[in-house]
C-alpha cells in the first residue's frame, strides 16, 4: 500500500483504500461496497461508495503503479503476455458497458459488461496488470447515455484487439520487457494486432480458426495441410503443467513465406486421444525452437487460472457499480490485492521451496494463511445490530421506491 499511497491526496481515502483492498483479500462470501464496510467495522457503507464513486485519485495511476509492481517481483525475461476477455452478467441497462453478448462467464449470449485484461506470465507466477472496459457500439453510438455513466463524451468505439494493443503498447512502453504474447483466436485473427506486434519485433503466439494458409506451395486450408505433415514431424510435448498433471498434445510447425523481417510459422497441435486439431499463428524475431513456440502457447492457460483466481480470492467480478470510474477502481484495487497474493507466492517458492510431501504454497493457502494472521476483523453484537438495522431500512427505502414507480407507470 505504500507504493500506491502518493495517489491519495486526503489520509481518509488513503486508510479507506487499504480496508477496501484488505476486505478483497478476506473471507466475505459475498464482496461488495456492503459487506466490506460492515468487515471493516464502518457504520454505513457511505465511506466505501465515496472511495470508488467520487473520491479524487487516478485509477490509472495505480494501476501502472501496480504493473511496475508485477514486473520488478516476478521478473523474467521469457515472461509472456496473455491477452483476453471475461465477462460479468449484469440486470438492467444502466451499468457501463453492459449489453446482450456473448461471454465465456455464462457460455451463452446474455445481459454483461465484458473487460479484456493484460496477464503477465512467467515461471515465477502470473497477474493482471492492465484492463480495458469494452464499449460497444450501443453506447458510443449514444453520447447523452455514455456520459451518463461517467465515459468522456468522445469516447470512440474499439475493438477487442484495438484494446489489446493499447494495453501492450502501454506496457512496453513504460520500459518493460515482454518477450512473447499470447491469445486466443479473437486475437489471433486480427492482422492489425500481429502487424502491430511485429512491427515492435515482439513475438506471438495467436490462436487461429481453420483457415486459408499461404505456403510456397500455394493456398490451402491448415487442416489440409495438417493432414500431409509426415507421421515423424510429429513431437509430444507439453504445453505446461495442469490440476492433474502434465498437458501432452502432438505438435508441429509449418513454415511459412514472408518477405518481412523474422520468422512465421503455422503451430499445429493434436489431441492425442481425440485427435482434434488446434491451429496459432506464429511470429519470432530470431528463429526459435518448436519447443518454445509451445512454451508459449501453454501460458495461455495462464490467464483462466488469473480470471478464477483474481475472482475467488479478490473479488474481481464482485462489483455492484454503474458508472466507469467506480468500475475501473474497483477492478485496479482487486488486480493490486490478487497481485499481492501472486508476488508473495512467488517470492516464498523462491526462499522456501516446498518440503517433502507439502506441494508449495499457492494464493489460496497465502489468502487463508493471510485471513487468519493478518485480515481477520472481529466486531461486537452491537456492531453486527447496526448494521442489520441498516440494511433492512435501506431495503424497505428501496422497496417503497419500486411500488411507487409501478403504481405510476401506465397500465
Amino acid at each position: 500500500m505504500d507504493r500506491i499511497a502518493g495517489w491519495f491526496t486526503r489520509v481518509e481515502p488513503r486508510r479507506r483504500t487499504r480496508r477496501l483492498v484488505l476486505g478483497l483479500l478476506s473471507d466475505l462470501p459475498r464482496k461488495n461496497c456492503w459487506t466490506i464496510a460492515e468487515w471493516a467495522g464502518d457504520a454505513t457503507p457511505d465511506g466505501m461508495q465515496h472511495l470508488l464513486n467520487r473520491a479524487k485519485w487516478d485509477a490509472d495511476a495505480v494501476r501502472d503503479d501496480l504493473r511496475d509492481y508485477v514486473a520488478e517481483h516476478l521478473h523474467d525475461d521469457q515472461a509472456v503476455l496473455v491477452v483476453d476477455e471475461t465477462g460479468d452478467v449484469k440486470k438492467g441497462s444502466h451499468t457501463v458497458g453492459v449489453q446482450r453478448q456473448y461471454t465465456g462467464t455464462a457460455g451463452r449470449i446474455e445481459n454483461s459488461q465484458i473487460a479484456v485484461y493484460l496477464v503477465y506470465a512467467c515461471r515465477r507466477g502470473h497477474a493482471a496488470v492492465d484492463r480495458e472496459l469494452y464499449i460497444p457500439r450501443s453506447w458510443t453510438d449514444q453520447p447523452d447515455r455514455s456520459q451518463a455513466a461517467g465515459l468522456s463524451p468522445d469516447t470512440a468505439f474499439a475493438t477487442k484487439p484495438e484494446l489489446a494493443v493499447r494495453m501492450i503498447t502501454r506496457f512496453l512502453d513504460a520500459g518493460h520487457h515482454a518477450s512473447w504474447v499470447a491469445g486466443d483466436e479473437v486475437y489471433g485473427g486480427n492482422p492489425k494486432l500481429r502487424a502491430a506486434l511485429e512491427a515492435r519485433g515482439t513475438g506471438y503466439v495467436l490462436a487461429a480458426r481453420n483457415h486459408e494458409i499461404t505456403t510456397q506451395a500455394g493456398k490451402s486450408r491448415a487442416d489440409a495441410l495438417a493432414k500431409k505433415i509426415p507421421k515423424r514431424a510429429w513431437q509430444k510435448l507439453s504445453a505446461g503443467a495442469g490440476a492433474k498433471g502434465q498437458r501432452f498434445y502432438d505438435w508441429a510447425y509449418i513454415d511459412l513465406p514472408s518477405t518481412a523481417p523474422g520468422h512465421r510459422h503455422l503451430l499445429i497441435r493434436r489431441n492425442r486421444t481425440t485427435g482434434e486439431l488446434a491451429y496459432y499463428h506464429c511470429y519470432s524475431p530470431k528463429p526459435v525452437p518448436l519447443a518454445t513456440l509451445v512454451r508459449v502457447a501453454g501460458s495461455r492457460w495462464r490467464v483462466e487460472e488469473t480470471f478464477q483466481s483474481g475472482k475467488g480470492l479478490a473479488g474481481l467480478d464482485q462489483h455492484q457499480v454503474r458508472r466507469y470510474a467506480s468500475w475501473s477502481r474497483w477492478v485496479t484495487l482487486a488486480m493490486l490485492a490478487h497481485a499481492f497474493l501472486a508476488v508473495v507466492r512467488a517470492d516464498e517458492h523462491t526462499r522456501q521451496p516446498a518440503r517433502d510431501k507439502l506441494i508449495p504454497l499457492t494464493c489460496n493457502e497465502i489468502a487463508r494463511l493471510f485471513i487468519t494472521l493478518v485480515a481477520q476483523r472481529v466486531h461486537d453484537t452491537a456492531h453486527r445490530l447496526r448494521w442489520s438495522h441498516w440494511r433492512r431500512r435501506h431495503q424497505a427505502r428501496s422497496q417503497a421506491s419500486h411500488y411507487q414507480r409501478q403504481a405510476a407507470a401506465p397500465t
